[in-house]
């Protein structure tokens, strides 16, 4: 239990330190990771409406 929080807490670390070193990347980063949502619940949202017509 305490090497996951230790674990944690370096992720954390890291995510801080990679904002403030570099925002528009980690901009960027956050950017790509909801498109590939959206395309994702788009591409559901495709299969579901086709099975279902």
């Amino acid at each position: 239990m305490q090497v996951k929080k230790v674990i944690t807490y370096a992720a954390v670390a890291f995510v801080v330190f990679y904002l403030f070193t570099r925002p528009a990347q980690a901009a960027d980063a956050v950017n790509g990771v909801f498109d590939g949502i959206i395309q994702g619940a788009n591409q559901l949202a495709t299969f579901f409406s086709r099975v279902l017509a």
